[in-house]
This record gives C-alpha cells, sequence and structure tokens, in this order.
C-alpha cells in the first residue's frame, strides 16, 4: 500500500511541475530580445501606442477572438486568465503555432519563453509588448496541450 502511495505521490508531483513548466517565468524580467518575425518584432514598455485587454477562459476561448492592428504600430497585449487552468497567448503564423502545438503534445512540460508568448497563471495577467511591422492576417493560439485542439485561437490583421 505504501509503495502505491508513493508511485501516486510522485505522479501527482510530476504533474503539478510539468504544469509549471510551460510557464510562470515572467516575459518582462530584462530586456526583450528583438527577433525579427514574420508577425513583427519584440519592443520595449516604453514604445507602446495603444494597449489591448484579451481574455481567456476555460471554454478554450479568447475575447476578443480577433483584432485589427496598423502596421507600425506596437501594442501592450494585456493578457488576462479568468479561468481556472493555465492558459497562455502565442502569437505566429497559423504553420508556427500548428507546428509548436504539435511539439507540445509530444512534451508536455517543455519549458520555453519567448517575448512573443504570455504564460498566464489562473486569476493571473501578462503583459506582451509587440511591434506589429509586417501587413498580413496572422494567428494567436494557447497552445497548451488540448487547449490548441479544442479552439482556443484567435487572429489578428496587420493593415497598412
Amino acid at each position: 500500500m505504501r509503495t502505491v502511495q508513493f508511485i501516486a505521490a510522485g505522479a501527482l508531483a510530476a504533474i503539478a511541475s510539468a504544469s509549471v513548466a510551460h510557464g510562470n517565468a515572467s516575459h518582462a524580467d530584462g530586456p526583450v530580445t528583438r527577433e525579427q518575425k514574420p508577425w513583427g518584432i519584440a519592443a520595449e514598455a516604453q514604445e507602446v501606442q495603444r494597449s489591448l485587454t484579451i481574455q481567456m477562459t476555460d471554454d478554450m476561448r479568447f475575447s476578443p477572438s480577433h483584432f485589427i492592428v496598423k502596421k507600425g504600430e506596437t501594442l501592450r497585449l494585456r493578457v488576462v486568465n479568468q479561468g481556472q487552468l493555465m492558459h497562455e497567448m502565442v502569437l505566429g503564423t497559423k504553420a508556427s503555432l500548428g507546428e509548436h502545438a504539435q511539439m507540445m503534445l509530444r512534451h508536455p512540460g517543455m519549458e520555453h519563453a519567448e517575448p512573443f508568448m504570455a504564460h498566464v497563471a489562473p486569476g493571473k495577467a501578462e503583459d506582451l509588448v509587440w511591434n506589429f511591422n509586417r501587413t498580413g492576417e496572422f494567428d494567436f493560439a494557447c497552445l497548451i496541450p488540448g487547449h490548441y485542439q479544442a479552439g482556443m485561437t484567435g487572429r489578428l490583421t496587420v493593415t497598412e
């Protein structure tokens, strides 16, 4: 019986650490790494021109699920988790998000932190500061295993 309890306790600890490994670290610590992506480039807080609040819920939805940005605009996306589960917002293209979602299914405890991602604990909020310097249709999603597959995705349009 003690062995079963020990195994159960170990399994719970592993699950808990895997869920935390994907993100309680703030992206606001220190200077951001600026790497051009098809959907834009990271920016500093002092460059923000406009703020937009994105809410995430346990019904696996973002609100709003679509927003429009002007090319060159720097936004502070205030990402708010209104649910009881860990959620995240990752900017990208449909292809990059799909690839990353598949990788997360294979490696659910994978640690990663990029300036185009906000990992938000239940009841908390994080800021994602991004300069949208390329026009086009882009996407965002929660890539925590099962969330993307449940439809936790959104779209953004960068206009001229």
